[in-house]
């Protein structure tokens, strides 16, 4: 029966993340650098739109 053999193989799968935490780490650190850079390169051009904005 094709349904049990899929049940079976999907049983059998283990969790990748639990056996290689290292890249899951390295995946979270390189992800919230990521999004500190573009939070900071946002922030740079709101700022230089309200100093334009107060100059004239």
């Amino acid at each position: 029966m094709p349904a049990v053999l899929i049940a079976r193989q999907l049983v059998k799968r283990k969790n990748f993340a639990s056996k290689n935490s290292g890249v899951i780490v390295v995946f979270c650190i390189v992800g919230a650098i990521a999004i500190l850079l573009v939070s900071l390169w946002i922030h740079k051009k709101i700022a230089a739109k309200r100093k334009a904005s107060n100059m004239i």
